[in-house]
């Protein structure tokens, strides 16, 4: 184990967040700076890649002033700067990528690339400082649905992934579709309790020979064609009762999944990271079934599920104490794979 402190700055920008932190030894954030464009992509109903992009770039260098600022640090003061690198939006991560890329060069920093689903998991150490691999992971964003194993800090194993749907972007589309906008996610969570979740009957997928993998489009469109049953035979429907009984349908199938995981390869430590994971009907299911069977849960608070440079400044610490560093030819991978 080191003796001396490592502080790095943190550069997030894979999707529609400008963020930046200073984070030490992995699991204290000294600051942790976020400038969002939800308001701005609600217009839309979902996230514009070319605006994401173009407002990346009007926020960055702002962004990381303000988190250098917050750690009450000049850039002298770190040891390395750590930036998603994938997998996202390729016009976001190049603008995060560049801005860590010349930071590094101009200060003589060591550059250190990091994965944003590991970012992700990693947001458990921050929150949780006596949480060690090994550990079985449900990752649940807008844009990925894991299940991984963790062997050890970096080392992962992924036994189960969706087919299709991430599972929170199957809550945007639902969501748009009974009108409640954009994000959908916040927005289902806070009706579905005003709903009855046994009111409509929405399917539960399994894949056939891959019992941890996901699938999300059926009951998506379970929902649609239930909406249009009810526009063509002139009859009204519960915006509240389709949000729980959905809510319920994808919930069920996460947790399950989830303790069928942790039941065959023998792990009593279960975390969740991503954005879902800020879920309170996840959250109280997974509780339940890690309480029945002895399981320790783990999930960040609210603000280190959805993204953020900090959960990047945890994952980077790990990566640097292993050694990585990374050139002047590091690029965006908007279809990195984790393992």
């Amino acid at each position: 184990m080191q003796n001396k402190d490592i502080v790095l700055l943190a550069v997030e920008s894979s999707c529609d967040e400008t963020a930046a932190s200073v984070v030490k030894n992995g699991r204290e954030v000294l600051s942790n700076v976020i400038a969002s464009q939800i308001e701005l992509h609600k217009l839309y109903g979902g996230v514009v890649p070319e605006i994401a992009s173009r407002k990346h770039i009007e926020n960055i260098n702002q962004v990381i002033e303000r988190a250098l600022r917050e750690a009450d640090m000049a850039i002298r003061d770190v040891d390395g700067v750590c930036v998603t690198y994938g997998p996202g939006l390729v016009g976001a991560l190049l603008v995060g990528v560049g801005a860590a890329k010349a930071i590094s060069y101009a200060a003589g920093k060591p550059l250190v690339g990091v994965h944003h689903i590991e970012g992700h998991i990693s947001a458990n150490y921050i929150c949780h400082k006596d949480l060690e691999p090994p550990f079985l992971c449900l990752v649940v964003s807008g844009g990925h649905s894991h299940l991984v194993k963790v062997r050890d800090y970096g080392e992962y194993e992924l036994i189960g992934r969706t087919r299709d749907d991430a599972a929170g972007e199957a809550f945007d589309k639902v969501a748009r579709s009974i009108g409640l906008g954009y994000p959908g996610g916040p927005k289902i969570d806070a009706l579905a309790p005003q709903g009855d979740k046994e009111a409509i009957s929405f399917p539960r997928a399994s894949v056939e020979g891959a019992p941890y993998d996901f699938s999300f489009s059926g009951v998506k469109s379970a929902v649609l064609n239930y909406i249009n049953g009810c526009k063509m035979k002139g009859i009204g429907y519960s915006q509240a009762d389709i949000a729980a009984s959905f809510q319920e349908a994808v919930t069920d199938v996460l947790v399950s999944h989830t303790m069928l995981a942790a039941e065959e390869y023998g792990m009593n430590k279960v975390a969740m990271a991503g954005g879902v994971a800020c879920n309170h009907a996840l959250r109280a299911k997974m509780n339940a079934a890690c309480g029945e069977r002895g399981y320790r849960l783990y999930y960040p608070e609210p603000i280190y599920c959805t993204d953020n440079a900090a959960m990047i400044g945890s994952a980077g610490y790990y990566e640097y104490r292993k050694g990585r560093r990374d050139g002047w030819d590091l690029n965006a991978v908007p279809g990195l794979k984790l393992v």
